[in-house]
């Protein structure tokens, strides 16, 4: 499994370099590199709404103040909706990122394990999208507690969010 680059934020902007502000808003985005990898890229509000930058996903936050605990920037909905967004997705390490993804989305009972089957011979698990009769199936890819736990690291990095607390 190839390890993933994504770094949390800088505290600056992408583009102009500028220094972003305690408590000033911001656009945190995820950009794949040519290589496949995603990017965590940050821009101040002017740069987002002038340029419009091309990315994979991204997310409206404030620039959190480094001396108080980390609070939750992005909603539930910013979860599934980056779950939906993976969907689609074949290359291996996505398909792992977005069964982390799961495994914390079954934790906040926004999904709901029904069943599995074996296709191809992968795993799929079917979930029940909580308030709702909305059904998803993800690959379950079968990694180690190690690889799952990395993976939730990086994914708290990358969302700015303790999946822990």
């Amino acid at each position: 499994m190839a390890d993933w680059e994504i770094k949390k934020t800088l505290g600056q902007c992408y583009e102009t370099g500028r220094e972003l502000a305690v408590g000033e808003e911001y656009y945190a985005a995820l950009v794949e590199l040519e290589s496949g990898q995603l990017e965590r890229r940050d821009y101040s509000v002017d740069c987002w709404e002038r340029d419009k930058p091309v990315v994979y996903c991204f997310w409206k936050t404030k620039m959190p103040d480094s001396q108080q605990k980390k609070k939750l920037f992005i909603d539930d909905e910013m979860l599934m909706a980056f779950f939906e967004r993976l969907s689609e997705e074949t290359e291996q390490e996505k398909v792992n990122f977005r069964f982390v993804l799961t495994l914390v989305l079954m934790r906040k009972r926004k999904l709901k394990y029904e069943s599995s089957d074996t296709k191809d011979g992968a795993e799929i698990w079917t979930l029940r999208v909580t308030g709702g009769d909305e059904r998803v199936q993800v690959v379950n890819p079968h990694l180690a507690e190690n690889e799952i736990e990395q993976l939730s690291s990086q994914m708290g990095q990358i969302l700015q969010v303790d999946f822990d607390g």
